[in-house]
């Protein structure tokens, strides 16, 4: 028996949060009427919702020893995730970022900075710690690292799930031990030069051999292309605050549904309910919710689709 059941290599973030009541035009200035610290990155707050589902996960990243730093560990000790791979490199700032949250709207803009003595070195990848769980996560910044674990676990069957939100230089090394590609909407197209989504994601699936190659929608779901066909899952409609981690908390819960099994429309359905909820209180980790939480709103849940991603998925 493995461990763990999920291992993540990725990004960790603490950010400071900006609200404002409107975001200004290019060259205005408005006021802001909150700021905080807010605990966040890619990779760890998809482990704090593995985690937070019931999984038994570990993150390994690294982290600054500046006072961002200190306030990501603590968190991340205080989610119950396994952090004994985490390195904290002395002298070194935090990543961290500027978070700028519409309240209008709820949507965000980032201003980031990740020094490069946070680089994740492919020789501090070993083979215990990846085959030491049933599936790995990553994301796609450090691209020698999660190739390697990619690499690691692909050799020992373990199935592979990425975020990835950008091109990344060699990240090609990466994607054929890939599994689960879910995406951010603009990359598959800037990967493959295929305008269509639809074309771009069935490209993506059958260069690299994926299980799944799929897509996030932001405020209308997420699309996933199999070798079957497509499928779409709508969005669900709450009072959203706060986007911010809304993507990282939909991959700890697509990582939670592949470990179960769940059909993939399920896993979509999950992951869509894990995101939302999170956007109705502030922060990256502002409200990961619990399993018994997600079913009540997929059960109950108002959906919002975009009618022509439906229609071409046949839903």
């Amino acid at each position: 028996m493995k461990p763990f059941d999920v291992v993540g290599v990725g990004l960790n973030a603490t950010d400071t949060v900006l609200v404002v009541p409107q975001f200004p035009a290019c060259g205005g200035k408005a006021p802001f009427t909150q700021e905080f610290y807010s605990v966040g990155g890619q990779v760890a707050t998809a482990m704090v919702t593995c985690a937070r589902l019931g999984l038994s996960a570990k993150y390994i990243g690294t982290i600054g020893d500046d006072e961002r730093g200190r306030i990501q560990l603590e968190s991340l000790r205080a989610s119950g995730i396994n952090i004994d791979d985490v390195q904290q490199r002395h002298g070194c700032p935090n990543q961290s970022a500027y978070i700028v949250v519409d309240q209008s709207t709820g949507e965000r803009t980032i201003f980031w900075n990740r020094p490069d003595c946070l680089t994740i070195s492919p020789d501090a990848i070993t083979e215990e710690q990846i085959t030491g769980a049933l599936l790995l996560h990553i994301d796609g910044h450090d691209t020698p690292a999660v190739a390697r674990a990619a690499q690691i676990a692909r050799a020992h069957g373990i199935p592979v799930t990425v975020d990835v939100d950008t091109i990344y230089p060699g990240f090609e090394n990466v994607l054929p031990s890939v599994d689960y590609l879910i995406a951010s909407s603009e990359f598959p197209s800037r990967w493959t030069g295929i305008a269509d989504p639809f074309g771009a994601l069935e490209s993506l699936r059958h260069t690299f051999g994926l299980k799944v190659a799929a897509m996030t929608l932001g405020a209308y779901g997420a699309l996933a292309c199999t070798i079957s066909g497509f499928t779409y899952s709508p969005a669900f409609v709450l009072d959203c605050l706060d986007t911010t981690g809304a993507g990282d908390v939909f991959h700890g819960a697509f990582c939670y549904s592949v470990l179960q099994k769940m059909p993939l429309a399920a896993a979509l359905e999950l992951s869509n309910a894990m995101a939302a909820l999170n956007c109705i209180k502030m922060g990256a980790r502002g409200n990961i919710a619990t399993l018994e939480d997600a079913r009540a709103l997929i059960a109950g849940g108002q959906r919002r689709e975009d009618p022509q991603v439906a229609n071409r998925a046949g839903r």
